[in-house]
């Protein structure tokens, strides 16, 4: 383990923050002084804290974790915003001689961590609620035949159902920043910022969708819920109510939880297994004391 950069990256459900903690454990065994980055979208979100998973107070004692309920949830969070702060960070923690594992499951930002994308401009002002009103009211088909117009090779990487990145595309080709499609995107190019330990924590997949159900009737147990009526009290942003779980805690509907997860999982999976250079590491009926000793 020289590099002192780790990347943990995986599935929800998988068990990143306890392999974490357990790993810090281990490097501190070798004189390293770990702390941890999180990479997760969410968990940046003051408010958040159940709905996202974010490391308890007990695991942070076990291992300072940077980037974690640091952010106002009345606020937006970009890719952008959030590559600065966490290269900040990073940079901060190596100049200060400190291992750095970045830990978390929203694979674009575990990439703008530990990358330098090209990444694109912010929409103009009132530019989003204008599309998103056109979406609203022609559907993403619709739109996504006008940038079919517009820029066809750009639309045939899209799916006409992906209101997003059609809304998006859209916003960039209006701009003149919508760069045509590249055969390889930059977020899979092995290009790092720092030397960098990349590993994929993976589960069989029947055990790990057993513990996705597990941990959505917890969050439930927990009092979700109320967290997510608290968030709207106070202005939670747009860009915190993409929160996974957050509509169907509003809803009351467990199953439409446990079902959005579990296919959340398999995203993050597909995304997992296009990373260049990722070790892939199975963490079926083994501890994180196990895969922590196992990493070294």
């Amino acid at each position: 383990m020289e590099r002192r950069v780790i990347a943990l990256y995986g599935p929800t459900g998988v068990g990143k923050t306890a392999v974490a903690v357990a790993l810090a454990a281990k490097l501190r065994e070798h004189g390293q002084q770990p702390v941890a980055v999180n990479a997760d979208a969410f968990q940046l979100y003051q408010g958040l804290e159940l709905v996202s998973a974010a490391p308890s107070a007990a695991e942070q004692a076990l291992l300072e974790h940077r980037l974690v309920a640091c952010i106002p949830i009345s606020e937006q969070v970009s890719v952008a915003r959030y590559a600065r702060l966490a290269h900040a960070e990073i940079d901060g923690l190596l100049a200060a001689g400190a291992t750095v594992i970045v830990v978390g499951g929203t694979g674009l930002y575990l990439r703008a961590a530990l990358s330098e994308l090209a990444l694109r401009p912010a929409a103009p002002a009132g530019a989003r609620e204008r599309w998103m009103r056109e979406l609203a009211t022609r559907g993403p088909q619709a739109l996504h035949a006008l940038l079919a117009e517009r820029a066809p090779a750009n639309a045939a990487q899209i799916a006409p159902s992906d209101s997003h990145r059609i809304v998006r595309a859209l916003e960039l080709e209006e701009i003149g920043a919508l760069e045509p499609p590249r055969e390889r995107s930059q977020l899979w190019t092995a290009d790092v910022r720092h030397p960098t330990r990349l590993i994929g924590l993976v589960m069989e997949r029947e055990r790990l969708y057993a513990r996705i159900d597990a941990r959505a009737e917890r969050l439930v147990a927990a009092g979700g819920r109320a967290e997510v009526e608290v968030a709207i009290a106070t202005g939670a942003s747009a860009t915190a109510r993409k929160a996974l779980g957050f509509q169907e805690l509003l809803d009351g509907d467990v199953d439409a939880l446990k079902r959005r997860t579990r296919n959340y999982a398999k995203r993050q999976l597909t995304w997992l297994r296009k990373l260049p250079g990722v070790e892939l590491v199975d963490v079926t009926e083994r501890s994180p004391d196990e895969v922590a000793a196992a990493l070294q």
